[in-house]
């Protein structure tokens, strides 16, 4: 951390930028900026100096310049310009941080001159709140004529700045993006992502609400405790908390979440709700949003003998290893395996046959959940690993290709949600993005974050292929979840939830229910 004091006959002058083409020029919320800093008086230049703060995600940006004195690689003294970016100075809060990426630019005053760009980016914190360039530019070089980088003894730096959400310091999600996060109470991994693409279904969400859950125990009932996480992050301001919801479904550790995958919490999950509908009004909202159908079949090649047997899915696993995007992994999985040699299909008798073995979709949901294979065994080393190969996946895509006949209804799906895992298979970290009005206007969900981000952010920089890359603020990021809604099913599907939409006895008792946790916290308050 440098320690700086304030510019004098300093100028700046801000110029803001933000992606999809948003109005958000006088936002301090905004996601990056541009600004410069004039510098008069250089040649004169004692100590450092600090730009006025530029505001991004509503934290203070400055530019920080100073006066450097370097050795060359000849052990020879030479004065250098030292050019920073600061985050959050001012701040002695502990256990706050910002990712943020950039660029320092040194302009030149002449018409062909060339300015001089330095890129950076940094996790930003209490302890290393500024980061830069001791030796930007030798001080020879800042006065040679040539470039043009002094004029009238004053010099011009300009900062690009683009950031990601804070965590640890005052962030305002509900005012912010209109949304709340999840409380990231450890052990829970990719929980608080996929209970915010459940949410964000709100057809799912407006039947969960209806489900009769008068004299559940409260610590017991997985519904109930859905209900709860549900109207929270509808009407609460602040992020809310799942530790009833885990504690409902019995996953209270690591180890819980640890051992099983994101697609078979979400089969559990699903599977609870569905018995719980049977014989209410919502009976049967699980199947008719996740059910797909598909034919698998074994077909012999010299005889007419071929057996088939319909199948229900609520979720397709797709390869993800030597496959470019998404439609390659549709064409593998419906790809024939030849039985032949050792491996002849049993035909009963017709004997031992060769034979064609493979499956047609003949159904996609209207909610199509996909998970991509990042993590497999690995024989070589006994342990589960990450793919992160990159794998590109699209707003919309067309399934009509995969269905065995041309549907009634195009199978055109548009991208609803990214499920998103940064790191190895020991861990790691999960954060999801939602389109939550299907509209193109996507939102970043960091457990208690949440945050508008562009259209790339949500998609293209989560293929994978990179292991580190200077836009994203942790290695190894890539997708390995994807969840489409059925363009034609779009109105239905992310149809609005109103208070009026949730039985007055469950709101009652959610009511009273928050209302005792109040007075608890309070008498334990006292109690200090």
């Amino acid at each position: 951390m440098i320690e700086a004091g304030n510019a004098e006959n300093a100028t700046v002058e801000t110029q803001p930028a933000c992606p999809d083409g948003a109005e958000e020029d006088n936002d301090i919320a905004r996601p990056e900026a541009t600004f410069r800093f004039t510098v008069q008086n250089i040649s004169q230049l004692k100590e450092q100096v600090l730009s006025p703060p530029c505001y991004v995600r509503c934290l203070p940006w400055k530019i920080l310049v100073l006066l450097r004195h370097t050795s060359t690689p000849e052990r020879q003294q030479q004065k250098a310009l030292g050019v920073f970016l600061q985050c959050n100075g001012d701040c002695n809060t502990p256990g706050w941080s910002c990712y943020g990426l950039g660029e320092l630019k040194l302009l030149s005053y002449k018409s062909d001159g060339v300015h001089l760009c330095r890129k950076l980016h940094h996790m930003y914190h209490c302890k290393e709140d500024d980061w830069g360039f001791a030796h930007f530019v030798s001080w020879d070089d800042l006065f040679d004529p040539e470039n043009g980088f002094v004029k009238d003894d004053s010099i011009t730096i300009e900062a690009h700045v683009m950031a990601e959400a804070p965590h640890g310091i005052s962030w305002d999600s509900k005012k912010h993006t209109g949304f709340v996060g999840l409380k990231n109470q450890g052990a829970t991994c990719y929980m608080n992502s996929l209970l915010q693409t459940l949410f964000f279904t709100n057809v799912l969400r407006k039947a969960v609400y209806k489900i009769p859950t008068v004299g559940d125990d409260s610590s017991r009932s997985v519904a109930f405790a859905l209900q709860r996480v549900f109207y929270d992050l509808q009407f609460s301001d602040k992020p809310v908390a799942t530790k009833r919801l885990t504690k409902s479904f019995g996953w209270e550790t690591l180890d819980s979440f640890m051992q099983h995958d994101v697609q078979e919490f979400l089969r559990v999950l699903l599977d609870k709700l569905e018995n719980k509908m049977k014989g209410t009004v919502v009976e049967g909202t699980v199947p008719k949003l996740f059910e797909g159908k598909m034919t698998s079949f074994i077909k012999c090649k010299n005889v007419n003998c071929t057996s088939t047997r319909v199948e229900t899915f609520y979720d397709i696993q797709l390869s993800v290893k030597e496959k470019n995007n998404i439609y390659e992994s549709f064409k593998d999985y419906i790809s024939t395996e030849l039985l032949e040699g050792e491996n002849k299909y049993d035909a009963g008798e017709h004997g031992l046959q060769e034979a064609e073995k493979g499956v047609r979709f003949d159904v996609f949901p209207p909610i199509l959940h996909l998970h991509l294979m990042r993590f497999q065994y690995d024989p070589q080393s006994d342990a589960s690993i990450k793919f992160n190969d990159k794998f590109e996946f699209y707003e919309e895509i067309n399934l009509d290709p995969y269905l065995r006949d041309i549907p009634a209804t195009p199978a055109h799906y548009t991208l609803h949600a990214v499920l998103v895992h940064s790191g190895d298979n020991h861990g790691g970290h999960y954060v999801v993005f939602i389109n939550p009005k299907g509209d193109g206007k996507w939102c970043k969900f960091d457990d208690d974050v949440v945050s508008r981000c562009s259209k790339q952010e949500a998609i293209e920089y989560n293929y994978g292929g990179k292991e580190d890359a200077p836009h994203l603020a942790r290695r190894a990021t890539s997708a390995y979840m994807l969840i489409y809604i059925q363009t034609s099913q779009l109105k239905y599907v992310l149809q609005e939830v109103t208070e009026g939409d949730i039985p007055s006895d469950l709101c009652e008792r959610i009511n009273e229910e928050m209302r005792y946790e109040m007075a608890l916290a309070g008498s334990k308050y006292k109690g200090r």
